[in-house]
């Protein structure tokens, strides 16, 4: 071993030796380097290498690297690159290739060569890594796309691109994104053939037999492209992908145009297709005339939209589905949203909009999430009337729903509905258990605040029954915070000793319990000492600050603080796991004034 690093080390002597002879390094920093690379070198050649240290080696050759360029740049010195980086630069590739060699899975450090190549290394040694690296992941698509970009962009090799992505295309066949790139590629290349041409024909040159294909310089590769791709993926919105590619290129309107039939043509049984033709008339032309003013400009607006709705309108009717809906009430409330002081526009935008959320209701078509859209703009343009309709027919449609109910009862207590007591019970009815807790919040809300202290307490009583425990944990809490608010000290304090023994039990109703002694003007430390003895008694094992909060109040003005050592021991023996660690250092902090 001490043989081959010894090697290595005296094969870089040479560029060492150019280095301090120019005067980009000082012969101390020379010293320096062989000894640092001395260390990384025996760490490489040991009999259980880490990845660790070949990153450490790389990077402080990448390092070295970057100095040598600053120095550069400051002496004004540009000359034996050939004798000083280009070593430099071979030796990183080297240990990167042993690196990747060994640990051939990590797809970052593959990435991380390649990055290193793109900044220092040859143009060509960047093809090899990719090779290398696309043999050991065919199965990544991303990989194949990355280098297909880096031989278009950095060799400016479109026939490598053009064979990369075919030989991506084997083995991911029906992958979307890689054709999506091969079909941007060949614009691109297309692109830049019409440039070059263009640039020849100013500068006059004769090309001798060299000719410019018409073919493939309006974009018949693209097209060769589109065929295959849509052969194999039969997709509505993948379809749309590649017009939107199409777009970006100038050339392309015969494409753009086929493209756009065979949308319209083969794929009429998609929403995204209503969706997008719809959208299309956003972008018609409009009377220039009657854009020099505000009215003008939202008259225009208006017929846009007019022409977008009479699309989707065409949709709902061939294709009367949920999504074709959703689409239809997206579009719409885009628009709503959309600012504007013209209130006429305003106004026919709402009236468009709740006449496409009521004909979806209608149908049994609209999405849960729309509802919600639906009731704000109801009782933002005062129609409580309405309002109160759709929400008691978004919970018929959608009656297991705990956000559907939660949001109609919200809406009926908004406009003091008379029925919301039964409702709330229709509600529990309907929902699974398990996530009726915020029903049950919400009707203890509205309870606390319109019925009267006995009804309240009676819906707290039944929540205590539930068998689900998130909810009888809960309105425990509630039960206890309501005692205090409406009874005082002494109803609260009853509240806590009836339901202390009652299971499930929470860690928040004792401390609740515990911060309303300590508001009290004479807190009782026997009563205090009572509610930690009970908290820890169920919470012990495995919640060090409680134990420590104990502490704390033995140390104040109302303890004996020579009961903390009592406290600290049983803490000791009760709290398992890491929260013991956790409690000696916390409680060192207690100690020394720190927490």
């Amino acid at each position: 071993m001490a043989e081959i690093v010894q090697q290595r080390i005296e094969d870089r002597i040479p560029e060492l030796e150019q280095l301090e002879r120019v005067g980009l390094f000082t012969k101390k920093e020379v010293k320096s380097i062989i000894k640092r690379v001395t260390a990384l070198e025996y760490k490489l050649h040991r009999l259980i290498v880490n990845k660790e240290d070949f990153i450490a080696y790389i990077q402080y050759e990448i390092n070295v690297l970057e100095l040598i360029k600053k120095r550069r740049a400051h002496i004004h010195y540009q000359f034996k690159r050939e004798e000083i980086e280009y070593p430099i630069i071979h030796r990183i590739n080297s240990i990167f290739k042993r690196a990747t060699n060994k640990w051939k899975d990590d797809v970052q450090l593959w990435l991380s060569h390649v990055a290193f190549c793109k900044k220092w290394a040859t143009k060509s040694q960047i093809s090899k890594v990719f090779s290398a690296m696309l043999a050991i992941h065919p199965d990544k698509p991303a990989l194949w796309i990355m280098a297909a970009k880096s031989e278009l962009e950095d060799r400016n090799s479109s026939e490598s691109a053009r064979h990369l992505f075919l030989r991506a295309l084997r083995f991911h066949p029906n992958d979307k994104k890689v054709y999506q790139e091969y079909f941007r590629m060949e614009l691109l290349h297309c692109e830049k053939l019409r440039k070059q041409k263009i640039q020849l024909e100013q500068a006059q040159m004769d090309l001798g037999e060299y000719e410019f294909s018409p073919e493939i310089l309006s974009g018949k590769l693209a097209e060769v492209v589109y065929k295959d791709a849509t052969g194999k993926i039969k997709e509505a919105e993948f379809v749309i992908s590649l017009l939107n590619i199409a777009a970006i290129f100038d050339f392309t309107k015969d494409l753009q145009d086929s493209i756009l039939q065979d949308l319209q043509t083969n794929y009429t049984d998609d929403s995204s297709t209503w969706d997008f033709m719809a959208k299309r008339e956003l972008e018609a032309p409009g009377a220039g005339e009657e854009l020099q003013t505000a009215k003008g400009r939202a008259s225009d607006i208006n017929r846009r939209e007019e022409r977008c709705c009479q699309v989707y309108e065409e949709g709902v009717k061939s294709l009367n589905t949920e999504p074709m809906w959703t689409c239809y009430v997206a579009f719409l409330l885009e628009r709503m949203k959309r600012k504007t002081n013209v209130q006429e526009l305003k106004e026919k935008r709402q009236e468009r909009l709740l006449g496409v959320l009521q004909r979806a209701h209608d149908c049994s078509l609209l999405k849960e999430n729309y509802y919600k859209n639906w009731l704000q703009i109801l009782l933002s343009s005062g129609d409580a009337e309405g309002a109160a309709s759709v929400a008691m027919t978004a919970t018929q449609r959608y009656s297991q729903s705990v956000t559907m109910w939660s949001l109609s009862l919200q809406t009926l207590m908004e406009l003091g509905s008379r029925d919301i007591g039964r409702c709330f019970q229709d509600a529990l009815k309907h929902v699974n258990p398990k996530e009726s807790l915020p029903l049950w919040q919400l009707q203890f809300e509205w309870s606390k605040a319109s019925q009267s202290a006995e009804e309240t307490e009676a819906i707290l009583k039944r929540g205590l029954l539930s068998a689900v425990p998130a909810v009888a944990m809960e309105m425990k809490e509630c039960y206890l915070d309501w005692s205090y608010s409406t009874g005082g000290y002494k109803k609260a304090r009853k509240t806590f000793t009836s339901l202390q023994e009652n299971r499930p039990l929470s860690k928040e109703f004792f401390t609740r319990m515990i911060q309303i002694e300590k508001e009290q003007e004479n807190p009782k430390m026997n009563y205090l000492r009572d509610y930690y003895e009970r908290v820890l008694q169920e919470f012990g094992t495995s919640n060090e600050d409680l134990w420590l909060q104990y502490i704390r109040e033995e140390l104040g003005p109302l303890g004996q603080p020579e009961n903390c050592g009592k406290i600290h021991w049983r803490a000791m023996k009760f709290l398992e796991g890491e929260s013991v660690e956790r409690f000696i250092s916390k409680h060192a902090l207690l100690q020394t004034g720190h927490l």
